[in-house]
Formats: structure tokens, C-alpha cells, sequence
């Protein structure tokens, strides 16, 4: 498939995903525009690459929805002042989305062989550092952070990620409620966060989350 038709697939994506989702903020819209999404999937699914849902990328993982990560991001009011912890990092796709409208990003993953995918595939971008850990566990070394985005659906929010909120911070991520799917977000407040509900969405899942010492909604 030729470059031209991924140009149009990603505009018909912004068209019939982002536009009709409230996705509104022209800076992630343009974003998404930019990054060539069919680069951080399998040979394979690159004519799937801005389908509506989940396009699997290996070991049991897939890249969240278009529709889902643009309403996260959306909602997380990215500016260059802000430092991102993005939790799920897969091949890179968000991270390098989030790297074009944050000052810089800590993209954790859990899997080993998609943690060197994801390195590989952004490595011509200067603000984004790849890190190997457990999804739930983050990485406080290089924190606080101004936004934490979970890029996948999560049982609950753990309470190290919490720890690692700069004050006034904000996190946005899919949690379930029930056996539905929740976008959320979070502001932190002293020692305190409050979660919002905004939309529901289906997304996929993230491994390593458990309901242990975690702040559910």
C-alpha cells in the first residue's frame, strides 16, 4: 500500500474517529495527523493500522483504539510546559504523538521485546526516554510528572502512579467500571485526587494491574 493511501487513511481518521468523538483541541488533532501510525504496527496490519479498533502488535498486546488515545490526550491538555509518564509504552505510537505536544515523555513498558521495539522506533525523537519497568510501578526516578496517561484499559489506578503526580497533576486513563470501559480523569489536589467520568469507551487492555493499594473511581 502506497504512502498516498496512508495520507488518506489517517485523514479519514481524524474525519470519521477523532471529529465525532469530541476530539477538538487542534493540536492533538494535528498531531495525530503527523505520526504515521502504520510505522508502529506489523508489516502484516498496516492496511488496519486506523481501523476503529485495537491493531495487535505481538505478545498478547495491541495499540489502543485511534478514537481512544485522541479523547485521553484531548482531555490532558498537553502543553510544551508539561512532563509525561506515559504508562504503556507498546511500539511507541502514543509516545511519539505525546512528543509533539509535551515538553517530554517517560514511556514505561513492561515487555521486554516491545520496550526495544518502541526504542527503535523513536529514536530520532529527543524527548522521549523509553523505559523498561512494570507498567504499575511507573518510574519515579525521573519524577514528578504534570500528566500521567495510561494508553489501555486498567482495573484500577495504583497508588505508586499517584506518588508520582507533581502537585496539580492530572492523569487520564480507561478504567473499568463494572464490565464497562470509563475514560476518566484525574486532578491531584494536596494528597487528595478527585476522577472525573467523560466518556465510555472500549480500549485495550494494559497487563499488570492489580486492585492492591490502588485508588479505583
Amino acid at each position: 500500500m502506497g504512502q498516498e493511501n496512508f495520507t488518506e487513511m489517517r485523514k479519514a481518521m481524524v474525519v470519521s474517529q477523532l471529529r465525532t468523538t469530541d476530539v477538538n483541541d487542534p493540536r492533538v488533532i494535528a498531531a495525530m495527523s503527523h505520526v504515521a501510525r502504520e510505522d508502529f504496527v506489523p508489516a502484516a496490519s498496516r492496511n488496519v493500522a486506523y481501523s476503529d479498533r485495537g491493531v495487535q502488535i505481538g505478545n498478547g498486546r495491541a495499540l489502543n483504539a485511534p478514537l481512544a488515545t485522541g479523547r485521553l490526550l484531548n482531555s490532558a491538555e498537553l502543553t510544551k510546559d508539561d512532563k509525561v509518564l506515559l504508562i504503556g509504552a507498546a511500539t511507541g505510537y502514543t509516545a511519539a504523538v505525546i512528543a509533539q505536544l509535551a515538553g517530554s515523555v517517560v514511556a514505561v513498558e513492561q515487555s521486554s521485546k516491545l520496550a526495544t521495539k518502541a526504542k527503535a522506533n523513536l529514536n530520532d525523537l529527543d524527548n522521549i526516554q523509553v523505559e523498561k519497568a512494570d507498567h504499575a510501578d511507573g518510574f519515579a526516578d525521573h519524577g514528578p510528572y504534570t500528566v500521567i496517561i495510561i494508553d489501555g484499559v486498567v482495573d484500577a489506578i495504583p497508588a505508586a502512579l499517584v506518588e508520582q503526580m507533581a502537585p496539580e497533576g492530572r492523569l487520564v486513563g480507561a478504567i473499568m467500571d463494572g464490565c464497562v470501559a470509563r475514560l476518566a480523569i484525574g486532578h491531584k489536589a494536596g494528597d487528595t485526587i478527585g476522577y472525573q467520568y467523560f466518556a465510555d469507551c472500549g480500549g485495550v487492555a494494559l497487563p499488570g494491574f492489580k486492585q492492591t493499594e490502588s485508588f479505583s473511581f
